[in-house]
Formats: C-alpha cells, structure tokens, sequence
C-alpha cells in the first residue's frame, strides 16, 4: 500500500489543474453567475462602471485582464460579451489589446492543464493512425494553429485542447494565438466602443458583423496565407520523391 501512496499522489497532481479547472466551471453555473454575463447586464450598469474605470483605470485593466483569463482559462460562457465590454470602457485598441493578452494566458492555462493530465498518457496509448495525425500535425503546427485561431470552425474551447494531445510545442501554441485571434478580436472590440450610441437608441449590436465580406474576407485571406507552407512542404515533398527513388 506504502508504495501505491506515491504513484497515487503523483496522479492526483497531474490531474489537479483539470480538476480545478472542471470546479470552477461547475461553480459558474452553481452560484448563477452565468446571468450577469449578459449585455443586459452591461446597459444596466455602464454609467457605473465607465466612472469606475475612469477613475481606477490601471486597476481596471488589471481587473479586466484577470477575468478574461479565468473566463478562457474555465472554459466560461459569455466570451463574446466580455470581448465588447473590453472595447466598451478601453475603447477599441487598447480593449482590444487586453481581451487578445487576456484570451491568450487563459487558453496557455487551459493547454498546459490538459497536456500535464492527459496528452503523456493519450500519445503513450495512442494507435497509428493518432501518431500519423500528430505527425502531420507537428510538421506544420504554427500554420494550422493560426488557420484554427483565424477562422473559428471549432468552438475556441476545443481548439484549447486538441493541440495539447497532438503534442504542439508551448511557444508554437502561445504565438499562433496571440497573433490568430487578434483580427476577429479587434472586430469585436471595435464594435464594443460603439456600445453606447447602440444602448442609446435603443438598438442590439449586430453580432454578425464579423461575417460581413469587407470583414471576413481578408480574414479568410489571412488563414490561406497561413496555409501556404504546408501546401508547400506537400508538394516540395513529392516532387523529391522521385529524386530519392532514383
């Protein structure tokens, strides 16, 4: 029994951040707290909370900052909402600079917790076929990473994750997000610094903006970009094949 005691609490901390990371998600929803990340909740309180930033403006940035990240890091709901109130109270640049900071060391907290506690043991178990996709993956990591930033296909949660068992490098990982997600983040936050006039008239943002062409075009022009290397690497692969053959 002594000398299962170590193997025990070696795999309770492996599986530690998860754990928390499952527990906070299960308190949000436990203490409610999924009804103020609302823009309801925003319009109720923007005269408050513009005085409150304008007067403790370091501490709120800080404040701002933290709780995106807990959010990311939580997998919590209500990403969207907090991306307009960035640009709400910091305006379009400087909010959109923190959602991008915030959204970043949330989503690395989320990757490091899942690869400690699960991607060692899923690639030590995995069959061919996951090896040969995390091979392929691992050529261009940085290319398909900044594709799945870029355009969102995947919800974001679970483009936190996948990358932690396919065996992406930390600093391909934080780069590819810091860069992918800042064009639809701008979008959003861009959109959050005209909340005002919105709540004013008396009108809801329109939400799907970011969908419009002038908007999602160099956007989906980007993510080819980004595609470019491996397209690349394909057929500079090929065409050494019959060199080597030879």
């Amino acid at each position: 029994m002594t000398e299962n005691a170590p193997a025990s609490s070696a795999a309770f901390r492996r599986f530690l951040p998860v754990l928390v990371l499952a527990a906070g998600l299960a308190a949000f929803f436990a203490l409610g707290l999924d009804r103020y990340v609302t823009l309801d909740t925003l319009r109720d309180n923007r005269q408050a909370l513009s005085v409150w930033v304008a007067e403790n403006w370091a501490l709120a940035a800080f404040v701002y900052v933290v709780a995106y990240i807990a959010m990311v890091a939580f997998s919590l709901p209500g990403a969207l909402v907090a991306t307009l109130t960035g640009g709400f109270l910091f305006g379009t640049l400087l909010g959109g600079l923190l959602t991008v900071v915030g959204a970043t060391i949330g989503a690395t907290a989320i990757f490091l917790a899942a690869r400690t506690a699960l991607g060692d043991a899923l690639r030590a178990k995995a069959g061919p076929k996951l090896r040969k996709l995390e091979e392929g993956f691992g050529e261009n990591a940085f290319s398909y990473m900044l594709v799945l930033r870029l355009v969102p296909i995947f919800p974001f949660f679970l483009v936190n994750l996948a990358p932690a068992f396919l065996g992406v490098r930390l600093g391909t990982y934080v780069l590819a997000t810091f860069i992918g997600i800042m064009p639809g983040t701008f979008v959003f936050a861009s959109l959050g610094n005209g909340l005002g006039a919105v709540f004013d008239a008396g009108r809801e943002p329109d939400l799907g903006l970011i969908f419009e062409p002038q908007i999602i075009g160099p956007i989906l022009a980007l993510a080819f970009l980004a595609l470019v290397p491996v397209v690349y690497r394909r057929f500079a692969g090929k065409s050494r094949l019959p060199d080597e053959a030879a």
